[in-house]
């Protein structure tokens, strides 16, 4: 579909097929935290870091999308939940396709949890998203993360790859999972999933060098890519941590040489 692809080009770069995605949609699931009561800000550091896309909730386009500058993809996120919630697992659609469309969408995000006991609604959304988005023209990413009572560890390769491969089953047009903790075993997940694939950055990581290792393994395993959000926009350096990420995965720089730039 032309309106889909001319959409896939606003958040993944042309020459380098691979994509920095910045979600800021943490607002709503846990409230105002350190890097995004000031939206405006927070935007701008990582646009002129070259972010490819940044993601979030309906309300905050309003509040703090472009208003100048350079130009940055925008995925409108359509599904939520808060930890206040009983369940904080089950995520419910908070937004049409046609109001991300309204508000100038590039891209819409749902997010999934398998092993949660709302799997079945989330799996139903999923499915009833991506039909609407076909009928629109509209890219879909779909956050898959597994999450319950018989997930020992989330990060294992055997759940990731079927969250990955469900997702695309499913009808999106990109992944997002969490990394596996090796290159060898992420290889797996990409293999097993015939649409691009991305990393979600996770808690907030210690040292930046730790999340370098894993942007790295996951572009040398055929990843397309990140979607990390804390570990960028509560940095100290939000524009920079994004220009270096960006080194990696559209530029093919080695982990070695990135780190050497920092210092």
């Amino acid at each position: 579909m032309l309106g889909k692809r001319i959409r896939l080009e606003r958040i993944m770069d042309r020459k380098s097929g691979r994509t920095v995605i910045i979600p800021m949609d943490h607002g709503t699931t846990v409230g105002p935290i350190k890097g995004l009561l000031d939206i405006k800000k927070a935007i701008n550091d990582v646009v002129e870091g070259g972010a490819n896309a940044i993601l979030m909730h309906k309300g905050i386009v309003n509040a703090g999308h472009r208003g100048g500058g350079k130009d940055v993809g925008l995925i409108v996120h359509l599904s939520a939940s808060t930890i206040m919630s009983p369940d904080p697992d089950s995520k419910s659609i908070v937004c049409s396709i046609k109001e991300a469309i309204r508000l100038g969408a590039d891209a819409v995000s749902v997010h999934v949890n398998l092993g949660a006991a709302g799997e079945s609604n989330m799996l139903r959304d999923l499915g009833k998203t991506a039909d609407e988005c076909q009928g629109w023209g509209m890219p879909l990413l779909a956050m898959m993360y597994t999450r319950g009572k018989k997930i020992s560890n989330e990060y294992d390769v055997k759940h990731v790859k079927h969250a990955a491969r469900v997702g695309a089953e499913l009808g999106a047009d990109i992944v997002k999972v969490n990394y596996t903790g090796s290159p060898k075993t992420f290889r797996e997940v990409v293999k097993g999933c015939p649409v691009p694939v991305v990393i979600a950055g996770g808690e907030k990581v210690e040292t930046e060098k730790e999340l370098l290792e894993m942007i790295q393994g996951c572009v040398s395993a055929g990843g397309a890519g990140v979607s990390i959000g804390r570990n960028v926009f509560q940095s100290n350096d939000p524009a920079g941590i994004v220009k270096t990420i960006g080194k990696i995965v559209h530029g093919g720089c080695s982990l070695d040489k990135v780190l050497k730039d920092l210092k």
